[in-house]
C-alpha cells in the first residue's frame, strides 16, 4: 500500500480538473496544465477532492499509485498557488534584465546569454535577483537550473549565479595556502 497514494486532495477554490481517458487536465487562476497519466490509474473527483487509486494489484502499481497522486497534487498546487525558484547573481558588471519573455545575462562573457522562456514561464528581475515562476513546477526549476549553469558560483572569489538559499563554501587561494605554512 501507498502512504502518499492513499492521501486526498482537496481542490481549492477556483481550480477545475478534467479527467479523459488517462489524460488530465487542471486549470487555475495561474495557468492550465495537462498531463498523461498511467493506465493502471483511476482519477476519481467527487466533494472537492480528489482521489487516485491503483486499478490492480502489485508493488509496481504501488509505487505508480503514489507518484501518480504526488504528481496531481503539484498540478493542482502549482494552477492555485504557482511554483517560485529565485536565483542570485554576483559578480563585477554582471547583469540581468528581461527582453520581452527572455532573460538577457551579462556574465562577463563576449555575448550576452539569453535563456528563452518556455509556456507557462515568465521571468523577473530585481537588483541581483531572478526569480522565475510558473504553474509548472518542472519546467520552473528545469528554466533554473539552466540559468544556474550559465555561469555556475565558483568558489575562490564567490561570483556566478546560485540559489538564493544555496551556501558556497569557498577555498582559500594559493597566497592563502602558502603563508599559512
Amino acid at each position: 500500500m501507498s502512504r502518499i497514494g492513499k492521501k486526498q486532495i482537496k481542490i481549492p477554490e477556483g481550480v477545475e480538473i478534467k479527467v479523459e481517458s488517462g489524460r488530465v487536465a487542471v486549470k487555475g487562476p495561474k495557468g492550465e496544465l495537462e498531463k498523461e497519466f498511467p493506465k493502471n490509474l483511476d482519477i476519481q473527483i467527487q466533494d472537492g477532492s480528489v482521489s487516485v487509486t491503483p486499478t490492480e494489484c502489485g508493488d509496481k502499481n504501488s509505487e505508480i499509485w503514489g507518484l501518480g497522486r504526488a504528481l496531481l497534487a503539484t498540478m493542482i498546487k502549482g494552477v492555485s498557488d504557482g511554483f517560485e525558484k529565485v536565483l542570485e547573481f554576483s559578480g563585477v558588471g554582471f547583469k540581468a534584465q528581461v527582453n520581452g519573455e527572455n532573460l538577457e545575462l551579462n556574465l562577463g562573457f563576449t555575448n550576452p546569454v539569453v535563456i528563452k522562456a518556455p509556456k507557462g514561464v515568465a521571468f523577473q528581475v530585481e537588483k541581483n535577483l531572478i526569480k522565475v515562476i510558473g504553474a509548472d513546477k518542472e519546467a520552473v526549476g528545469h528554466v533554473a537550473a539552466l540559468i544556474r549553469a550559465s555561469r555556475p558560483p565558483e568558489p575562490y572569489k564567490g561570483t556566478g549565479i546560485k540559489y538564493k538559499d544555496e551556501i558556497i563554501i569557498k577555498k582559500a587561494g594559493k597566497k592563502a595556502v602558502t603563508t599559512a605554512g
